[in-house]
């Protein structure tokens, strides 16, 4: 009904920056929380950054001041801006979408991961 595709992942050294993209599409009425959440090896799935509709942002402690949520409503997208990389923000990033569906249901929808990668 709904799927989310991310991309932008990849491989950056430390200090370096990378802009992940996440684009819902299906049957969409409206989307209430947009945002990101990640994985790292061998740990539990993290929240990152999520917007409400209403634009108001909620961060993990540890990318506070290196990360940037945006979302662009028109085109059903979230953005994360990742600034001042360090390793230990190496793991799988995943999309999260709390949607309206057009039959008025709700449902929660993850994208399948992007990989980033930070070298020291």
């Amino acid at each position: 009904q709904v799927q989310l595709v991310e991309s932008g992942g990849g491989l950056v050294q430390a200090g370096g920056s990378l802009r992940l993209s996440c684009a819902a599409s299906g049957s969409i009425f409206s989307i209430n929380d947009m945002g990101w959440y990640r994985q790292a090896p061998g740990k539990q799935r993290e929240l990152v950054a999520t917007q409400s509709s209403g634009s108001t942002t909620v961060y993990a402690d540890s990318v506070k001041g290196r990360y940037t949520i945006s979302r662009d409503n028109a085109k059903n997208t979230v953005y994360l801006q990742m600034n001042s990389l360090k390793p230990e923000d190496t793991a799988v990033y995943f999309c999260r979408a709390y949607v309206r569906l057009v039959s008025r249901a709700y449902v929660e929808v993850w994208g399948q991961g992007t990989l980033v990668t930070v070298s020291s």
